[in-house]
């Protein structure tokens, strides 16, 4: 037998290894370990915002979103009850204490956001706003997108997880999240929406 299929199986292994050498691992923790979070109809949602470069250093590597203007929040959803619960029609919004609230950004926009480590720049054009895309893009990094929420679909008794993101120039102890558009798979009711303060305890 040849073994040459053996040799080139081996150098695969180690373009994957050394391909994924710098790529951070990141793992939820379990809903009920994260503060801010809140139950209603045997669903709980927490959320954690990761501003400290410690965080981001766990979530996404090299780049701290939160340094370039762009707020990253895990949201972690656990569906405690018996049928599954469509998260494809969510709506999230994070409100500032002066009441000034901001909708997310999907992760898959971040990348066309002004880089070189400056806040994010819009301009005005006759169909809209552009945004500006620079030469050096914090965002176009593969975790900004790859750790990005996207559950669609969750069964009884399971738990999903990943990153909203919200461009906003400030933060806040005393923010809080909205998320609404759960709906029950089986009846299509929409579930009461979730108000997550970012200090304090549970709800």
């Amino acid at each position: 037998m040849s073994c040459v299929p053996f040799a080139a199986f081996g150098v695969l292994l180690a373009v994957l290894s050394a391909s994924g050498a710098d790529k951070t691992t990141f793992q939820a923790k379990a809903v009920e370990q994260y503060p801010h979070r809140q139950t209603s109809e045997k669903v709980t949602i927490a959320a954690e915002p990761f501003v400290t470069d410690d965080q981001a250093k766990e979530a996404f590597g090299k780049v701290n979103p939160w340094r370039s203007g762009v707020l990253p929040i895990l949201l972690v959803v656990k569906n405690q009850g018996t049928q599954s619960i469509r998260l494809d029609r969510l709506r999230l919004v994070y409100q500032l204490p002066d009441r000034t609230k901001i909708e997310n950004t999907p992760a898959a926009e971040l990348k066309f956001l002004g880089g070189g480590g400056g806040r994010p720049k819009q301009y005005p054009t006759p169909i809209g706003v552009k945004i500006g895309k620079g030469a050096k893009n914090p965002f176009n990094e593969w975790e900004i997108e790859g750790r990005a929420f996207a559950g669609r679909m969750l069964p009884p008794g399971e738990t999903v997880s990943g990153f909203i993101y919200f461009q906003t120039p400030t933060s806040s102890d005393a923010a809080s999240l909205y998320v609404s558009g759960l709906l029950n798979a089986v009846t299509g009711a929409e579930l009461y929406y979730f108000e997550i303060p970012l200090s304090g305890g549970t709800q």
